[in-house]
């Protein structure tokens, strides 16, 4: 018997090492033609290409600006730190810094299937969504913009903390808890994006990891992850990163309310952004289940059709209605719908910032929810059907995100290329 666990346990790590290799080498091979391409023209001069303290690398003057700077509207040190690093190993040569983002969505396809299969113990549909994430087009913007490095770095950042809160849950220390926070601190000092990170936290103790007391679900090997808690306790054990998340609030709106980034309700009233909020969401889905005049930036529209207005409405109370029902039987509907509403709320437009009306680097992380909810419904939906038909659909799936993700790569091959592709797009008004 032991033997033959042993033999189990060892075909286990070799089909997820395969995995990880496979997920690795697809995703590099993808994205390896930005390797190619020049900086840009929006932001790109802002972050590296005409930023001195950037291109002359890593030394204590520039460490201490990357801490007390509030250039571009934001306030995030290791993002800079990230960037000098850059320009210290490959000079003001944009591959290298092209390089750096590919390999950190590589990294980040291969961690958030590692994450997964820790937390759900399935290691396919685990698979499936770390590949949509890796070759879904609406990335590409996070990952062939070099100024996105905050995007690719942070996401990094809290896919680890992810990976430390799954430790913690099994096994609750006051160190395995330090290292979330820690991982937490880092990832909001590469972008404050993720400060809905507890938030998050809280519905993965309902699914996957079953920590609220009242669940009596098992992952796929019939076992709980994690001892049950009353909700008020799993409140107040987050209460820290919460605190955590609150300052780095501040510090991120002072930051843009110094670089004239937030714009006033004079421009656009409360009325209109709250408009755009709820249409903004109806359109992210739609970019996420049909990936097509995908473009930055999205300009604000002044004139919102009060139809398309509310279906939008209809269609989130709806959607958060099911999830809503379904959060004992089916807990990763519920969170995964409300892992992409919720991360979506600080890049929504209520406070609004910028011109832009929605962006595709939005979605880089809220996106892996629906990512799980869709993986997991329709997994159980088919249990019944082949599994040869199966993979068959999910790999037909797959070829299409990656030969879309090839031909959106194409547009930021230099800044005629893509703003060409926007003015197509929105013309008269750009």
């Amino acid at each position: 018997m032991n033997a033959l666990r042993r033999s189990t346990s060892s075909a286990l790590t070799r089909r997820t090492f395969l995995i990880c290799a496979a997920l690795a080498l697809l995703t590099f091979a993808l994205y390896s033609r930005v390797l190619h391409y020049p900086f840009i023209t929006y932001d790109d001069r802002l972050y590296v290409s005409e930023n001195p303290h950037v291109l002359t690398g890593l030394n204590w003057s520039n460490f201490v600006w990357a801490f007390t700077t509030w250039h571009t509207g934001n306030w995030h040190p290791l993002t800079w730190l990230s960037l000098m690093l850059d320009a210290q190993l490959f000079g003001n040569s944009a591959g290298g810094f092209h390089l750096t983002n590919v390999l950190l969505h590589t990294a980040n396809a291969v961690l958030l299937f590692l994450i997964l299969r820790q937390f759900t113990g399935s290691q396919w549909r685990s698979a499936f969504v770390a590949a949509l994430f890796a070759l879904h087009p609406v990335h590409v913007e996070s990952v062939a913009w070099i100024s996105e490095r905050k995007d690719v770095l942070s996401a990094f950042l809290f896919l680890l903390a992810l990976g430390a809160y799954g430790r913690y849950a099994r096994q609750p220390t006051p160190t395995r808890y330090a290292s979330v926070a820690l991982f937490f601190v880092f990832g909001l000092l590469a972008k404050s994006m993720l400060v809905t990170l507890p938030f998050l936290l809280l519905l993965l103790d309902l699914w996957p990891l079953d920590r609220m007391v009242g669940t009596s679900r098992r992952d796929v090997r019939g076992r709980r992850s994690a001892p049950s808690l009353p909700v008020r306790r799993l409140l107040l054990e987050k209460l820290p990163l919460f605190i955590i998340a609150a300052a780095f609030s501040v510090a991120t709106f002072l930051a843009q309310r110094s670089a004239g980034s937030t714009m006033p309700m004079t421009i656009f009233p409360l009325r209109a952004r709250l408009a755009n909020a709820l249409l903004a969401y109806e359109h992210y889905l739609g970019k996420l289940f049909w990936p097509r005049d995908l473009t930055l930036p999205y300009p604000f529209s002044r004139s919102i059709n009060a139809f398309e207005l509310c279906w939008a409405a209809v269609l989130l109370a709806g959607l958060s209605f099911v999830a809503i029902k379904a959060a004992r039987q089916r807990g990763y509907l519920f969170t995964g719908w409300f892992w992409f509403v919720g991360m979506l709320v600080p890049m929504i437009g209520i406070v609004q910032v910028g011109p832009q009306a929605m962006a595709d680097r939005y979605m880089y992380l809220p996106a892996i929810g629906i990512f799980i909810a869709i993986t997991w419904g329709i997994a159980d939906a088919t249990s019944t059907v082949p599994k040869y038909l199966r993979a068959g659909f999910a790999s037909a799936v797959l070829f299409v995100l990656g030969a879309l993700c090839f031909g959106q790569l194409a547009y930021w091959k230099n800044s005629e290329t893509l703003f060409r592709h926007t003015l197509a797009l929105h013309p008269g008004e750009i």
